[in-house]
């Protein structure tokens, strides 16, 4: 299998957008954040590092592996916004004011975590 330079430049830079967001939502919830968010940014650069270990003369792993990473965010968001709406997913996303309107908006149906109520 041979490696094709575009699919390792834009798997780089799925990468970095997708453990970019995930660090930057890590810290923007800091005061409610878990373990769970630390282990996430860890387990997204270690399955990185696994597939670093793939000789990138041989093969374009790491950018199947990172453009899947940041696909795969991309589709969580989606299902998210289809299967809960907008103001639930702004709330889950940290941006509660978001998809209301006047100056009594309606509350989501979401916890105070952010998580849609079942």
């Amino acid at each position: 299998m041979s490696s094709s330079p575009a699919v390792m430049s834009v798997g780089a830079v799925c990468f970095g957008v997708a453990v970019g967001y995930i660090t930057y939502r890590t810290l923007v919830r800091a005061e409610r954040s878990a373990v769970s968010d630390l282990a996430t940014v860890i387990t997204a650069v270690g399955g990185g590092a696994v597939t670093g270990l793939f000789d990138p003369q041989e093969g374009d792993t790491f950018g199947w592996y990172s453009i899947g990473l940041l696909a795969g965010m991309a589709v969580f968001f989606l299902l998210f916004l289809a299967m809960n709406g907008k103001a639930a997913t702004a709330v889950f996303m940290g941006a509660p004011d978001i998809g209301t309107t006047g100056t009594n908006p309606a509350r989501p149906s979401v916890s105070s975590d952010g998580r849609p109520r079942r």
